[in-house]
């Protein structure tokens, strides 16, 4: 049986790597949409599905009900400050719902559909990315190694020559120099988004730079992991001088001079491209987890990832394309909404990496 696969923002920069790895399965059926007809209908030809006009900003009830899709994967961000439109009608129409929504809030309160998407016999699942599906998995899989997991720091570098799309900088640049809640010490402390300028060696990578990043681990892991008491996750530019523009911009903003950068998202993707030529196709994450060990000791394992050839960005496509395949062969039976933890062990993670040009390691 043929699954309808519906991709909202499907001809983007994630939405078009799901499209192009959903493609050669046999029994999904695209349908690629978004805004312009003109991408959607470009990509959908040189793939050979079908393509769609879709705004998320308009009631799309009655384009569910023209298009019939069975699963819908929603890659239309910032997610920031969105509301649920879309899970609703997915829920009413009895399709399975699934985002990449890295917006804190946006990714924890999904759950208050639960209920409604029980009843519907439908799975919603949101923040199937890299924060938080790969993140906790990776945890979850060290855990054992633990008596108690206390702290974790990590951090996601992006490379250069890799656009990261202007819904990512716009949601980046919605926090630069804003507040946000972490546990640190064992106390929830207020910290500010891309400040606290930092720097990590990377394997092979060298230094790379890094700022706060405010995402839905840092909700939703207190909860799950009761024994932390410190969690920060960062993330970074890979030219200093762009990083170091950004820190500075986040001062305006924690000073009040200029309310919110997001408006400039555009503006900063037309200057971040002028500097490709510093940069490279490699990027990088780190996961670091401290506590005590088996043995009352003290236990520390990391875990990195080094992506080259620009295959950074398929990592954060790889949840939505798992749950997609595995709710279209049935093999995925749950149904609620959740964020996307519980949902992809480690190993099934590390073997869809293997198709592109990633490796890891753990010390």
């Amino acid at each position: 049986m043929t699954s309808r696969v519906l991709i909202i923002g499907g001809y983007g920069n994630f939405g078009s790597l799901i499209s192009r790895r959903l493609v050669r399965e046999e029994n999904i059926h695209l349908i690629i949409a978004g805004r312009s007809a003109e991408k959607a209908k470009e990509l959908a030809i040189e793939l050979g599905m079908e393509w769609a006009v879709l705004d998320i900003n308009m009631p799309i009830d009655k384009e569910l009900e023209r298009l019939n899709p069975d699963i819908v994967i929603h890659t239309s961000g910032p997610f920031q400050g969105q509301g649920y439109e879309v899970a609703k009608a997915c829920i009413r129409h009895k399709c399975h719902y699934i985002d990449l929504a890295d917006g804190r809030e946006f990714v924890k309160n999904i759950q208050n559909l639960d209920d409604a998407a029980k009843e519907a016999g439908v799975l919603v699942v949101s923040g199937a990315s890299s924060v938080p599906c790969l993140t906790s998995a990776i945890i979850d899989h060290h855990k054992a190694d633990f008596q108690k997991l206390e702290e974790l720091d990590y951090a996601i570098t992006t490379a250069q020559r890799t656009n990261p799309g202007i819904a990512t900088t716009a949601a980046i640049l919605g926090y630069a120099g804003k507040p946000f809640v972490t546990v640190i010490d064992g106390r929830k402390q207020n910290i500010f988004g891309w400040q606290d300028m930092s720097a990590h060696k990377y394997p092979e990578l060298g230094w790379r730079l890094l700022g706060n990043c405010d995402v839905p681990d840092l909700e939703l892991f207190p909860e799950r992991y009761p024994d932390l008491k410190t969690i920060r996750f960062r993330a970074g530019l890979e030219v200093p001088l762009l990083h170091i523009g950004l820190w500075s911009l986040s001062w305006l903003t924690r000073w009040g001079v200029i309310s919110n950068l997001r408006p400039m998202a555009g503006l900063f993707s037309k200057i971040a491209k002028i500097f490709d030529v510093f940069g490279s196709n490699r990027s990088g994450f780190h996961m670091t987890m401290k506590g005590i060990g088996a043995d009352g000791k003290t236990k520390i394992v990391t875990v990195c990832i080094l992506t080259n050839s620009g295959h950074g960005p398929n990592i954060p496509c790889i949840p939505s394309e798992i749950l997609a395949m595995e709710l279209s062969r049935g093999t995925m039976n749950k149904t609620g909404a959740m964020a996307c933890v519980d949902l992809i062990p480690l190993s099934a993670y590390l073997d869809a990496m293997r198709a592109y040009d990633i490796s890891w390691t753990i010390e």
